[in-house]
């Protein structure tokens, strides 16, 4: 049988599976590109027949409340009654939004914006409203909730909590959105919360762009004696700069060291905010970084582990706790200031911005470009890559940078 402790503990693993409490019930959990969500499910066979029935999400239902449901569920199912037969309740948002998340959400966005529409879904909107019939929730309610996540202390993030507060109402719109075209609901009650919120301040990503601090930072990194996958980690940022997420979850079978006009990481849409696959061509210093790891996380599926394993990848806040013990607040440097601190320099070097912005996979909504190259610019941007982790290297130890733009003009 399981217990409280136990399941706590569980973790995702790369297919979903199942750990029997007794009596048909179990535990399924998800894999972490589905959430790595937990739910009940008691199996029962009549007749001859397997069936499976759900008896809710962990966390919300506790290991006791699934015991008394299956308790439930099997004196029906004694008495010739199928559970899944009796009267529907009402749907509530939770319903809802899992339906929306799963048809919306996940076949169409990374796994980084999914984790983060995950986390605010059961950090902000189930406690007040999860288990509220949808169709019953008020504006005032809505707002109500949106002004408690205003009045939190914000304990040093970049990100304003009135910034979090119109995320969190864009989420739930899209939700009660969902539920007036399923017919669960009737109106979207954000609607009317216009103007009600505090405004946000839209913030960049801190980072930072002057010569003498990123030479600093550079030697702050080398000189790191910590987790050698946090340190290899910051550097791979530096040299690459792409998105955490991205980095984090990358994979050693998406590196292509043969490849024939030089080493390429090759990250598929799946994984990519704008869902389109990424070519990103790798410089002599970021290859280093990569054979580094491999004789630590090489044969695992993550390049960047966590320090609890090879089956899972660095946590989302490792890069940041390291930045901050260098001495950098929130408002100086964070994981994503990587990509603003080389596209500020790429452009002052003289570097095309066609060939910038295709390396940070920024893609234009112009319906003339609308037709996406992933391999476009390449050889430039793998001259610019090269360039751009010589110059970082070169800053690091003290020595006059390259002539700015002299690669560029090739």
């Amino acid at each position: 049988m399981l217990t409280d402790a136990e399941i706590k503990g569980l973790k995702p693993k790369a297919k979903r599976y199942r750990l029997a409490d007794g009596d048909g019930l179990g535990l399924v959990i998800c894999p972490e590109r589905e959430g790595g969500g937990k739910y009940w499910q008691l199996r029962d066979r009549r007749d001859g027949k397997d069936k499976a029935y759900s008896l809710g999400v962990y966390p919300e239902a506790g290991l006791a409340a699934a015991r008394r449901l299956r308790d439930e569920y099997k004196s029906k199912l004694a008495a010739g009654v199928d559970p899944r037969e009796a009267p529907a309740k009402a749907p509530t948002f939770r319903d809802v939004a899992e339906d929306w998340f799963a048809t919306r959400m996940l076949p169409v966005r990374s796994v980084g914006h999914t984790d983060t529409i995950r986390y605010r879904l059961n950090t902000f909107l189930y406690p007040a409203l999860g288990e509220r019939p949808i169709a019953e929730i008020s504006s005032d309610e809505v707002l109500s909730l949106l002004k408690a996540i205003e009045a939190r202390p914000a304990r040093g993030r970049a990100t304003t909590l009135a910034d979090t507060a119109h995320r969190v109402c864009n989420i739930a719109s899209q939700v009660f959105r969902y539920g007036v075209a399923t017919e669960r609901c009737q109106n979207d009650p954000t609607r009317a919360l216009r103007g009600a919120l505090k405004p946000t301040v839209r913030a960049h990503h801190a980072a930072l762009t002057k010569r003498e601090d990123i030479a600093e930072l550079m030697r702050k990194i080398s000189a790191y004696t910590g987790s050698l996958v946090v340190r290899s980690a910051l550097l791979f940022s530096a040299y690459t700069f792409q998105r955490p997420g991205e980095i984090r979850h990358a994979e050693w079978g998406e590196f292509d060291m043969s490849a024939p006009d030089g080493p390429l990481w090759k990250i598929l849409a799946e994984k990519m905010k704008m869902r389109r696959d990424h070519l990103v061509p790798l410089s002599r210093q970021a290859v280093e970084v990569i054979e580094g790891l491999r004789p630590l996380t090489g044969e695992g599926r993550y390049v960047f582990t966590s320090g609890y394993g090879k089956a899972e990848c660095l946590s989302e806040n490792a890069i940041r706790a390291v930045l901050r013990r260098m001495g950098y607040t929130n408002e100086q440097m964070t994981a994503h200031g990587f990509r603003s601190m080389a596209s500020t320099n790429l452009n002052e070097m003289g570097w095309p911005p066609d060939v910038i912005e295709r390396q940070l996979a920024h893609v234009e909504g112009n319906a003339v470009r609308a037709a996406y190259n992933f391999a476009e610019h390449l050889p430039e941007r793998r001259r610019m890559m090269q360039a751009l982790a010589d110059w970082l290297d070169a800053l690091r130890d003290g020595q006059e940078s390259p002539t700015r733009g002299e690669d560029a003009k090739e």
